[in-house]
């Protein structure tokens, strides 16, 4: 464990630690919520934090409580890269591929033919975890923008690719 915040004999201290210059408690301490806050998160901020409340009753009892709370810093999906796989001839088959560098949890992906014929694809053609999309006996009429949306609880980015069958 590693401390970051103190309060002992009515001071409060941080910890020279990389969170230092973004963290402090939310309350002054002497209203009994010693809740804290970090500003400009990071996804290495993640991790268990642990609360320790030391009371000394008296010199032969200290009562002594502890708390621990997970946290899990969400990453919005960086902007994902489309391309394609194979050749788009008439009568062969495709794959249109979606990813993220980064983003937590996992993106899931979704592919779209855009306007002016929309069309939304499901399973087996279309894989939302890993991105792709199968494109199978291509005609002259599957050519259009595709877009790719990847999309988690913190956000969502998109990408799209130019089909020329």
């Amino acid at each position: 464990p590693l401390q970051i915040l103190t309060y002992l004999d009515g001071e409060v201290k941080v910890e020279e630690t990389e969170l230092k210059p973004r963290v402090g408690f939310l309350h002054p301490v002497l209203t009994h919520n010693i809740s804290l806050f970090i500003n400009a998160t990071r996804e290495h901020d993640s991790g268990q934090y642990m609360c320790s409340v030391n009371v000394v009753d008296d010199i032969i009892s200290p009562v002594k409580s502890m708390a621990t709370i997970n946290l899990t810093v969400l990453v919005p999906p960086a902007p994902p890269a489309c391309r394609l796989k194979g050749s788009p001839t008439v009568g062969a088959n495709v794959t249109l591929s979606c990813a993220s560098q980064k983003g937590k949890p996992s993106p899931m992906y979704k592919w779209q033919r855009q306007e002016p014929t929309k069309q939304v694809f499901f399973p087996p053609a279309q894989d939302r975890a890993r991105g792709t999309l199968k494109l199978t006996n291509l005609s002259l009429d599957m050519s259009g923008l595709y877009e790719c949306e990847a999309e988690n609880r913190a956000g969502s980015a998109t990408c799209s690719i130019i089909l020329e069958v």
